[in-house]
């Protein structure tokens, strides 16, 4: 293949959270279709449109899960739960009797959940009261691990525990009484029985204990609880390259559960200084890294987390900017620096984070995809609205990654 010619090769933007309902604010519509989006516009209408179920019944509503079905995981086969994926992005090797479980640094008010992010907290912040935690509660059966901000975990060391525990993402329950979100055993194990004790346990002594931190104390930091849920033990993908054709993956995110994802994978990892998660994430890093990232790799998968942020916040004016930040500053430029060399683009949020729910959905998400292969249909804008009438049709399984690398 001709360097300078990219066809066969993709270029997929997600963007996290992005899709949404109508907005009595924006006059019905939604923040993408209010947004001016002339590049992501240009996919649909240069390429085909269609949806994709990315979180089908049984299965969490989370981002672990929805990606892994975008990447055509089929979660029944594969899914091992959150903590075990972010385990993996930070190297963390489990042992066969271990489970993982993510853990959010969460800001309680009186005995309700009013934050799942603890404010955002800052990484800096997150890494003292999480290290404060591993030194006064770990031990040879808890490990406390810092991760980026506020999304770390906790891992549980022994046969007496068990991955079989129900729980409520923190995310979904802001504004919840902490007692209406019990810890609960999905079986009758004795097992998950002593896991359920041991997380009333931790959360508890958790508080208390950094209630008193002067870093909570003095009101620098909110994270005045500890949220465990997602567990589960190693996971076992198959590789990208196995599933498709040897064709050769990229990840470029700022969190921990896409990098895991990608790794669980066998996909490169590529870390982008500066990312963060959020709407002051590296944007011309994330940019560059997709632009070089394609010359070597046929697949190239860019995350971009602030949008599923801003949601969960339910703040429309940062979720508006989250949505024009990921167009002027990662799809166009990326789409202006491949122009004429034939790169296949696509754009797809992994699931709804509806405003006025700050939670996600079921819905399945718009997705258009242009490129050499694809024959373009009659829709001219991406958009919630628009995107069920495209020539795609409603996809699954392994469908959407197959019609971005043209593979049948």
């Amino acid at each position: 293949m001709d360097r300078m010619d990219l066809t066969g090769k993709a270029i997929v933007f997600l963007a996290d959270g992005m899709a949404d309902m109508p907005v009595e604010e924006l006059n019905g519509k939604t923040p993408l279709e209010a947004v001016e989006t002339p590049f992501m516009d240009s996919i649909a209408k240069q390429g085909a449109s269609g949806t994709f179920l990315t979180l089908p019944e049984g299965f969490p509503t989370s981002s672990d899960a929805a990606n892994m079905s975008v990447l055509g995981y089929s979660l029944a086969q594969f899914y091992p739960g959150r903590g075990p994926i972010e385990a993996v992005s930070q190297g963390i090797e489990l042992g066969p009797d271990d489970i993982a479980f993510r853990c959010n640094l969460v800001y309680v008010e009186g005995d309700i959940l009013r934050d799942y992010s603890a404010g955002h907290i800052k990484p800096e912040h997150a890494r003292i009261l999480i290290d404060a935690l591993q030194e006064k509660f770990g031990s040879d059966k808890v490990t406390f691990y810092s991760g980026v901000s506020y999304r770390n975990l906790l891992i549980l060391h022994g046969k007496e525990f068990s991955a079989k525990v129900d729980y409520f993402k923190p995310d979904s329950s802001q504004d919840q009484p902490v007692a209406d979100l019990p810890w609960t055993a999905l079986d009758d194990s004795i097992e998950a029985k002593n896991t359920v004790d041991m997380l009333n346990r931790l959360y508890a002594d958790c508080a208390a204990f950094l209630a008193e931190h002067p870093l909570v104390k003095s009101g620098t930091a909110k994270g005045n609880a500890i949220w465990p849920w997602s567990p589960g033990k190693t996971p076992a993908f198959t590789p990208f390259e196995q599933k498709y054709m040897a064709k050769k993956g990229a990840v470029i995110t700022a969190v921990d559960v896409i990098s895991g994802i990608g790794k669980c994978a066998g996909m490169d990892v590529i870390p982008v200084e500066g990312a963060t998660g959020y709407i002051d994430t590296n944007y011309a890093g994330k940019a560059a890294a997709a632009i070089k990232a394609i010359e070597d790799h046929d697949f190239v998968y860019v995350h971009l987390e602030a949008i599923d942020e801003t949601s969960h916040e339910g703040i429309l004016k940062l979720k508006m900017q989250a949505i024009s930040d990921f167009e002027n500053k990662i799809v166009k430029p990326v789409m202006q620096a491949l122009e004429g060399r034939n790169c296949t683009f696509a754009v797809l949020p992994d699931h709804p984070v509806p405003l006025k729910l700050r939670a996600h959905t079921r819905t399945p998400v718009p997705v258009a995809i242009c490129g050499p292969h694809i024959q373009p249909d009659a829709v001219e804008k991406y958009s919630e609205k628009d995107a069920p009438n495209g020539s795609l049709g409603f996809m699954s399984g392994e469908e959407f990654v197959r019609t971005v690398l043209n593979i049948r």
